[in-house]
């Protein structure tokens, strides 16, 4: 095998915004998006339509650059590209000359066969986050990861790879923030520094391109702004999907599907959605009903309407092979499956047996198969599970001859949830109108979070998968999603009471509230664990219930900046080290306010690092000051959750599901602090997409803690809240009886005295 090291630049040219730079070795070009971001792609055989499945913008028609015998120089407001000619090097500094991140000397970019690797010196402290669905710690330093979406059902908290592919992560040195995105879709590997003697550390790729965007913001908070800008940012998902959510591997039946809904509201434990997994089909083909378990799916469906339950329900990518079969039959006529190189259909195995794979890289195929889903939104389907499109069959091995289009599997396996995504969401947007689908994927890749929301994959009953599954979450978040859930109490395995319970505390701290399990283990539903855990857990959903008109407001924040719901302290707190140990690095911000602490179910009190600020306990409004690590009570009643000094929680009153209207009194929490706060409160009716024309209800709330004062902005949109009244709920004011106070909930700007 050769080695080839990029070597000196050649020549060079600028035209159409693209400069052009030509070695002996390949040829690079740079583009400018923004201030902030600066894109490199180097290959020796370019694709001249330069496609993305992540880059929704385009780059800058022109810029500067400034030649000397040694370098050529791009300047930004914000970035310096220092690009040295012999050898070809990249290095990215700050407008004021500090370095953030920098070739290797040595052996920049290289070449062994078709693999593209990138060196990169690693700095003296320097940490790394990111990367999505990782396991390990959330410093990625002196760890090494593999891209390549695998079904992975019996992972372990160090497995990898996993089910997604995110290759972008933030860098950490010096007080400096900087960031990369490896676009390419073949098996790509990140390295920081696992095993060069704290001197390197490596990305590349298997195929294709050296490809990635240089981000140069700093403050990971607008790193993670600019890189959902890029590659786009998720739209308000439907309200009821924000609810709490009962799956399994499988309710066998309409009756016992309708039976669970049923015992929710008989035992008033507020939900909103139950699920079906893969036996309400016939026999395992896509876009079915089983014609003796689920004979009248409408009928099922409006009888969970009737009691405010949606349903959502699973779809795989693998079509049966089975002449008369609509979908098979259509695909096979229409050539719409992935092929071996001499045009036959590759067939995998999988739950119906013998499957073909549609080829979601064509237009054509992804809109065929949205289309198929009037099967499921005809009788009232509205949530769409999206589930082994890694994608998986039984052997894990599907051949690297396969095609999809014109692209071999290996180029293009790590996109292929995505694109399935795609063509469910892009389908039964279509199909539903003006009404919000709620899709869900196992797979994904950078820019899913325009389609799906995603969980975790098939996670186990253990207190370290609960814990690892907290850190997917807040890793998740870096990378643009937003909407994320995890197999609430563990999809396989048995989990015992306690950490049932405690799992459930911390699922109302998830962006997404969902309990599943694998067939044959314990039924996870609410009421199976006891009268006493019973009442626990229905405790903590109702806190889900109250807290909704903030977790919706925080998803709008999401949809404007790309700040995720869970967000791990590093974001705020990059450059405290204390949020990197490993005691600690589990916590995380749920929202602006709260920061929650998951707990072990055999622990009743745990050590807790409180960062900068002050903070209050959120069960008891106790006080502390931050920048201190604090030992407190965490028994199965009461998961160890602050708010930050001067937080603003807008809450409501208990429901039953997100379609009950409640009391009418938006109930504003506010914490005394000595700083200024505020907090953007959004409403819209929660299902279609009229805030898209301007039909939704925005306002500022504020805090001053020198006039005392609460003030609330003009409403912005022309939405209609849903409550009617509003009551100010004081914490941490002594002396203060604003509790009882309720007034008017008008358009016009309202203020209050504290």
């Amino acid at each position: 095998m050769n080695l080839e090291i990029a070597g000196n630049v050649q020549g060079f040219k600028q035209q159409d915004g693209i400069l052009t730079i030509k070695t002996a070795e390949a040829e690079a070009r740079v583009y400018i998006y923004s201030p902030t971001i600066i894109r490199v792609s180097i290959s020796k055989n370019f694709n001249p339509d330069d496609p993305s499945f992540a880059v929704i913008r385009q780059p800058l028609a022109d810029f500067d650059f400034d030649e000397s015998s040694a370098n050529i120089d791009i300047t930004t407001p914000a970035l310096k590209l220092s690009i040295q000619k012999s050898p070809l090097r990249f290095n990215f500094f700050t407008a004021a000359g500090n370095s953030l991140s920098e070739d290797d000397a040595r052996f920049g970019t290289n070449w062994q066969g078709e693999r593209v690797i990138c060196y990169r010196r690693l700095f003296e402290g320097e940490r790394f986050i990111g990367l999505g669905e990782k396991t390990g710690n959330l410093d990625r330093r002196s760890a090494a990861y593999v891209n390549w979406n695998t079904d992975a059902p019996n992972h372990t908290p160090e497995s990898d790879p996993l089910y997604k592919t995110f290759p972008f992560f933030i860098g950490l040195h010096s007080g400096l923030t900087y960031g990369l995105f490896l676009d390419n879709t073949h098996k790509s590997y990140f390295d920081f520094g696992a095993s060069t003697d704290e001197e390197t550390s490596w990305f590349g790729a298997d195929g294709g391109d050296l490809n990635y965007y240089f981000f140069g913001a700093q403050g990971v908070a607008k790193i993670i702004e600019d890189y959902t800008w890029l590659t786009g940012r998720m739209e308000m998902p439907p309200l009821w999907s924000l609810g709490y959510q009962q799956c399994r591997w499988s309710y066998m039946s309409a009756d016992e599907v309708l039976n669970i809904a049923q015992t929710f509201r008989k035992k008033q434990i507020p939900a909103d959605v139950v699920y079906c997994d893969i036996d309400y089909m016939d026999d395992f083909k896509i876009f079915t009903w089983n014609k003796k378990t689920f004979p009248k799916p409408k009928q099922m469906l409006d009888k969970l309407k009737a009691m405010d339950f949606k349903l959502v329900t699973i779809v795989d990518p693998g079509i049966k092979v089975e002449e008369g079969y609509k979908e098979y039959d259509e695909g096979i006529e229409q050539d719409y499956f992935a092929k071996y190189p001499d045009g036959e259909n590759y067939t995998g195995y999988v739950w119906p047996g013998r499957c073909h794979f549609p080829d979601f890289f064509r237009e054509e195929v992804r809109e065929w198969w949205g289309a198929a889903f009037t099967a499921l939104t005809q009788p009232g389907v509205e949530g769409f599970w999206n589930d082994m499109n890694e994608p998986a069959a039984w052997g894990q091995n599907i051949p690297w001859i396969v095609k999809f289009g014109d692209k071999f599997m290996p180029e293009v396996r790590n996109a292929y949830g995505m694109q399935m995504a795609r063509a469910t969401y892009d389908g039964t947007r279509k199909i539903m109108g003006n009404k919000r689908p709620f899709v869900l994927t196992r797979a994904a890749y950078s820019g899913t979070q325009r389609y799906s929301a995603v969980w975790t994959g098939d996670n186990t009953g253990t207190d370290a998968h609960m814990l690892l599954g907290q850190r997917l979450v807040n890793s998740l978040g870096i990378t643009g999603m937003s909407f994320i859930g995890v197999d609430i109490g563990g999809f396989s395995g048995n989990p015992t009471p306690e950490l049932m319970v405690r799992w459930n505390s911390l699922g109302v701290y998830t962006p997404m509230f969902r309990n599943h399990a694998i067939q044959g283990s314990k039924m996870r539903e609410p009421w199976e664990w006891g009268k006493n855990n019973e009442q626990i857990i229905k405790k903590d959903i109702e806190q889900r219930y109250k807290l909704l008109p903030y977790l919706y407001s925080s998803f709008y924040q999401s949809t404007q900046t790309g700040l995720p719901v869970s967000r791990t302290l590093a974001i705020e707190h990059s450059f405290d080290g204390n949020v990197f140990d490993e005691r600690f690095q589990n916590e995380f911000m749920f929202g602006d306010a709260i920061l929650v602490t998951p707990v072990e179910s055999t622990k009743l009190t745990e050590d807790v690092y409180l960062p900068q600020g002050s903070w209050y306990r959120l069960s008891s409004d106790k006080f502390y000051e931050g920048e201190q690590i604090v030992n407190v009570q965490a028994p199965l009643t009461d998961l160890p959750v602050f708010v930050k000094a001067g937080g603003i929680i807008p809450m409501q009153s208990v429901v039953q599901s997100t379609n009950e209207k409640g009391d009418g009194i938006l109930r504003i929490h506010i914490w005394n602090g000595r700083e200024a706060n505020s907090f953007i409160y959004y409403e819209d009716d929660g299902v279609s997409y009229d805030y898209e024309q301007g039909v939704y209800y925005k306002r500022v709330i504020s805090f001053n803690p020198i006039e005392k004062s609460l003030s609330l902005s003009l409403v912005e949109g022309s939405f209609k809240s849903r409550f009617m009244q509003l009551r100010f709920v004081l914490h941490g004011f002594d002396g203060v009886k604003l509790q009882e106070e309720i007034v008017e909930n008008k358009n016009g700007e309202i203020e209050v005295k504290l």
